[in-house]
């Protein structure tokens, strides 16, 4: 039987936190549950770096640290060591976002096959991640999805994109190394989803080496995971999937309203988390074929998933299914399931201050926004402040 106290141990939840770290993850938490704070904040945030202010020093020394590892690979080390005690692997996730040149793109897969040959040193990080607009233009995935003729200038930049993503699956099936690759909106979705399934056809042939993401706020998503399901049989790969609730609603539901199409998005709460349980049930009775990463900080989902996997026999430490938290957030889910022999990994995000700010204000609005998510960390911080004063 599965304990369903499992998440409220928060001395082993907090154990790799001093008291000082927790008192700034407590003050953090705080700020962020205030939303006009959090709005403030983030313009003044972002003023402060346009104007060139020093203030990098305090956001590296407050949300910069309680969210990301470090501004470099070496300079997470640390981090992903602590962590890799304690039973938690780490996935390396370098968080510079909204770059529109090629260069930037070439250095995005510079950095990510250097993270999976590093991710193959160290047993700590057996999966590496990246974003399909890491590696090209948002505007060519959208026009590709779109199915709008591409000029000879683009259709250059596409077969770029292309050779980019096999360079680094390539890699990562030579190294062993799980590659997770990001979802993003639903308008320039298709255009990845087709560049991953053929990745998946040619990659995993004997294993899953290339996850692709579903974000399960889309009511479309469990459909197509079932024909992905069967084309998959049909040509021999096996497949990979997280499995996340999403990151980008808001935006969303306004693009579905002014451009007058039926929304993408689940109608409530409810029906995404049905449509991510449901999803979630779909991959675990279905993993001869389906190895599963399921991304979540909802308790409920990992208690599912733990249940199911009792029922169905799985092995906890069967790698075709791990758990994955972000790094300074939901410590009670990631350390309490490693602690009782689940595989989980942390996505540990780095890169340079500045750029990592978009990252970080995103984290933080999504705080706000998520009920309950805040309260919750709060009240296990209050409760490991109140287990060690006595």
């Amino acid at each position: 039987m599965i304990d369903k106290n499992l998440f409220e141990n928060t001395e082993v939840a907090f154990q790799l936190k001093s008291d000082s770290e927790l008192e700034r993850a407590y003050f953090l938490f705080k700020m962020i549950s205030h939303e006009p704070l959090v709005r403030i904040g983030t313009a003044a945030t972002n003023f402060a770096l346009k104007a060139h202010l020093p203030v990098e020093g305090l956001i590296r020394s407050t949300v910069f640290d309680h969210f990301c590892g470090g501004v470099s690979e070496d300079d997470c080390l640390n981090v992903i060591d602590k962590m890799y005690e304690k039973g938690v692997c780490s996935v390396l996730d370098y968080s510079v976002e909204g770059k529109e040149v090629e260069s930037h793109f070439d250095d995005a897969m510079e950095k990510t096959l250097k993270i999976i040959r590093f991710s193959d040193e160290k047993d700590a990080m057996p999966i590496a991640v990246f974003k399909p607009t890491g590696f090209g233009r948002f505007h060519l995935y959208q026009k590709k999805g779109e199915g709008k003729a591409f000029t000879s200038e683009e259709q250059d930049e596409w077969n770029r994109v292309v050779e980019r993503f096999h360079a680094v699956c390539k890699l990562a099936k030579e190294r062993d190394v799980e590659l997770l690759v990001d979802a993003e909106e639903s308008w320039m979705q298709d255009a990845a989803d087709d560049l991953i399934e053929e990745m998946m056809s040619i990659y995993n042939k004997e294993k899953p080496i290339v996850y692709n993401t579903l974000q399960t706020y889309r009511w479309d998503r469990l459909d197509y995971l079932k024909n992905l399901h069967t084309r998959a049989k049909e040509k021999g790969f096996t497949i990979g999937v997280k499995i996340v609730r999403g990151a980008y609603m808001e935006k969303e539901r306004e693009r579905a309203e002014k451009k007058g199409y039926e929304s993408p998005i689940c109608e409530n709460k409810l029906a995404t988390d049905n449509c991510f349980n449901d999803t979630l049930t779909y991959a675990l009775e279905h993993l001869k074929d389906i190895s599963v990463f399921i991304g979540t900080h909802n308790e409920y989902s990992c208690y599912l998933a733990m249940d199911l996997m009792e029922q169905l026999k799985i092995e906890k430490e069967d790698n075709r299914v791990w758990f994955g938290q972000l790094y300074g957030m939901s410590d009670h889910i990631s350390f309490n399931l490693a602690d009782n022999g689940y595989n989980v990994a942390k996505y540990v995000p780095f890169g340079p201050v500045k750029d990592v700010m978009p990252y970080l204000i995103r984290r933080a609005e999504e705080n706000t926004s998520v009920a309950g998510q805040t309260s919750r960390e709060l009240s296990l911080l209050k409760t490991e402040k109140k287990r060690r004063k006595l």
